[in-house]
């Protein structure tokens, strides 16, 4: 086969919310048969749901492995967000560029009663790529505002929100674009990451190559836990990654290596499946892919 058996631990909470569809609902009868091809168990999967719940991401409408499973408005923004980075990053390697020559500022200052509000707005503006200037401070190449509003707005946390941009940022006597990233922004970690999952997948694309070149296919016990594993290697990579425009990033990046394997591999992977219909595990990614170049 074109790799050996995997040994990765999966998290389930990755392959639960890698079923969802494009509206973001999730249905059992589709999630469990995939989370068995992937080693995962019932009542791991039974226990990943309840915890989504619990959190407020997702309703559950009917029982057992006839429910489904329906975002709230905050599971929406958690879908949503995690696509919305995706297609940034592939659209910022198709065009080489995705800087609009703008710092763009976001300030709060919320009371330490409103701290559990205050938190969860500090992890959302890490979690859209923004780094630290100083306490209660954030600072994003990208025109990021429309979203953070949205954000704020839903935690109440609107009327503490300060919004600016600037083109002449200096920190430390910092002025230099390039210099401030390196500064502000782990690159060095998150080029690491990419260079190790592009050694450990480089060499897959010419094996699947190989395999429809000799009309193999794979099936889907296969198929469904590579997709998974390779699906968590790279959220770890992006897990640390800003997803910085090229112009201030170091060439060649990584990065851009790494989902150019990852698309490729997809989109071959799924011409040498066996079966009918594409699975529903990644679906809305590979939607995703299907509008790129």
């Amino acid at each position: 086969m074109v790799v050996g058996e995997t040994t990765v631990m999966i998290p389930t909470r990755v392959l639960v919310l890698g079923m969802a569809h494009d509206d973001g609902t999730i249905a059992a009868d589709e999630l469990y048969p995939i989370a068995e091809a992937c080693g995962q168990t019932p009542e791991q999967v039974r226990s990943c749901l309840r915890r989504l719940v619990a959190e407020g991401l997702f309703t559950r409408t009917g029982t057992g492995r006839r429910a489904t499973y329906l975002p709230t408005e905050a599971g929406r923004g958690v879908l949503g967000n995690a696509l919305q980075r995706t297609r940034l990053a592939f659209a910022q390697d198709a065009a080489g560029r995705g800087w609009d020559r703008r710092w763009h500022l976001v300030g709060y200052a919320v009371p330490e009663t409103r701290r559990h509000g205050r938190d969860a707005l500090r992890d959302l503006l890490v979690a859209f790529g923004g780094a630290s200037l100083q306490g209660g401070l954030y600072v994003s190449p990208h025109p990021w505002e429309d979203d953070v509003r949205r954000e704020a707005k839903r935690l109440n946390l609107a009327d503490h929100l300060t919004l600016a941009q600037t083109d002449d940022l200096e920190v430390g006597g910092v002025r230099d674009p390039r210099e401030l990233v390196a500064m502000l922004w782990p690159l060095e970690q998150t080029a690491e990451r990419y260079t190790h999952f592009n050694e450990s997948y480089g060499q897959v694309l010419d094996l699947l190559e190989g395999l429809k070149r000799d009309h193999e296919r794979i099936p889907d016990t296969l198929f469904l836990p590579y997709a998974l594993k390779m699906a968590v290697d790279y959220a770890e990579c992006s897990a640390v990654d800003p997803y910085l425009p090229p112009e201030l990033l170091p060439r060649p990046w990584p990065g851009r290596a790494a989902r150019e394997i990852l698309g490729r591999s997809r989109r071959l992977a799924l011409l040498l499946r066996e079966g009918g219909p594409r699975p529903a595990l990644f679906g809305t990614f590979d939607e995703l892919l299907e509008t790129l170049p």
